[in-house]
């Protein structure tokens, strides 16, 4: 059994393509070529010489000694944070707008929540010369001003949603209906492993840079190519995908998922997908969802821009399914908390996306010969502001 996508594009029972009939063809189209081009040498030529030339990957693969020592393993970070544009979005993005460019696509559409998949766009355009257009919550744009101001200086034109709760999702939708009024000309960079197929898969493969570093980078550290434990952080899930993907079904590893629990999946203030979803259908893929129970999507609550999101990446819904990975529901406190102890033990300072992720490391028990790797999808410079506002839910941390 293997838990990569089917030839239909489905993991397990969740996946599919679900869109409107104006994007049939397009999305069909998308499917024909995809892996013909990413496949190619050309491609993969030029693909990872931007990696390496313009990102700067490999990001490294640090291994915390305070961090391992509280809490009882080998904790490796994964740097993700130390790309250009400060996160792993810009994987995606550079051969995403390269697939764009080589089906004759003349425009660039994105959603983002955090605006670090926006700056990551932006950056690509402005480096292919493209038009791009990035929907964005209205919440979003003013709890993330920093990077709106950047997708600004990069040529970008940031449309403000405000609809529903003004968030991810909203943007998500209004992407979308754009893509429905522009389908011949305009390519849709979607930032997650969320959408029809093929982007789930696609955005994986692209992502997939992390988990091959990885391995490449254990054997030079500790003599073996696989971890124990991986752990990354999930909101539609693409740091995740990246950094399991080579490693999915080698059930040597176990695989730790960190969602945004909000203030907590009993309150319903949440952004837990996996631990408060149930099955439907959400921006062209059938996963988990929060709805209720005839089918209305409920409102996603996090501190965390990027992982306020009411569905999950079909993926991850089947390894969570299908108990293949282990999945927390990671508070809001709980979060700001793990970011300020790595800021103080290790002196890196995470986005708070990632920061859900290094709160999980309380909630394991681990062996001091476990290898944990865990991953920094994003640096914490565009959540300043939400930290200092929080820092009395850092406990000794914030006191400053």
């Amino acid at each position: 059994m293997s838990y990569q996508v089917d030839e239909k594009g489905f993991y397990g029972e969740f996946g599919g393509a679900y869109v409107p009939e104006i994007l049939y063809a397009t999305v069909e189209n998308l499917k024909k070529e995809y892996l013909k081009v990413i496949e190619s040498e050309e491609f993969q030529k030029e693909y990872m010489a931007l990696l390496r030339d313009y990102v700067g990957r490999p990001s490294p693969l640090y291994l915390a000694k305070r961090m391992s020592e509280k809490y009882g393993c080998q904790l490796y970070l994964k740097r993700e944070d130390l790309n250009h544009t400060g996160a792993h979005k810009i994987n995606n993005t550079i051969g995403q707008i390269l697939l764009a460019k080589k089906m004759g696509k003349k425009r660039i559409i994105a959603e983002t929540g955090a605006g670090q998949h926006g700056v990551a766009t932006a950056t690509v355009c402005a480096l292919m010369d493209m038009p791009c257009v990035v929907y964005q919550g209205a919440l979003d744009v003013e709890r993330q001003h920093t990077n709106v101001e950047r997708m600004k200086m990069l040529g970008a034109e940031i449309r403000p949603v405000t609809s529903g709760n003004c968030t991810l999702k909203d943007a998500t939708n209004e992407a979308i209906r754009d893509w429905c009024c522009h389908p011949s000309d305009t390519f849709y960079i979607i930032g997650s492993t969320v959408g029809p197929h093929p982007y789930p898969d696609m955005v994986a493969r692209l992502q997939s840079i992390i988990s091959k570093e990885i391995k490449e980078q254990l054997v030079e550290k500790t003599g073996r190519d696989y971890p124990d434990y991986l752990m990354a952080c999930v909101g539609g899930g693409s740091n995740a995908a990246g950094t399991i993907y080579h490693y999915i079904d080698d059930e040597r590893v176990k695989i730790v998922l960190a969602e945004a629990g909000g203030l907590g999946v009993e309150t319903g203030h949440t952004a837990a997908t996996i631990h408060a979803g149930s099955l439907g259908i959400l921006h062209g893929a059938r996963t988990l969802v929060m709805q209720t129970a005839d089918g209305q999507i409920i409102e996603a609550e996090s501190i965390s821009a990027g992982l306020d999101y009411p569905g999950i990446g079909p993926m991850h819904a089947n390894l969570a399914t299908q108990h293949r990975a282990t999945v927390l529901s990671i508070n809001d406190d709980e979060a700001v908390k793990a970011a300020y102890e790595l800021t103080r033990l290790e002196g890196i300072i995470p986005a708070l996306e990632s920061a859900h992720a290094l709160a999980a490391l309380g909630k394991m028990n681990f062996r001091k010969e476990d290898v944990v790797v865990l991953t920094v999808s994003g640096r914490g410079d565009k959540d300043v502001e939400t930290y200092l506002s929080h820092k009395e839910m850092a406990g000794e941390y914030g006191n400053f």
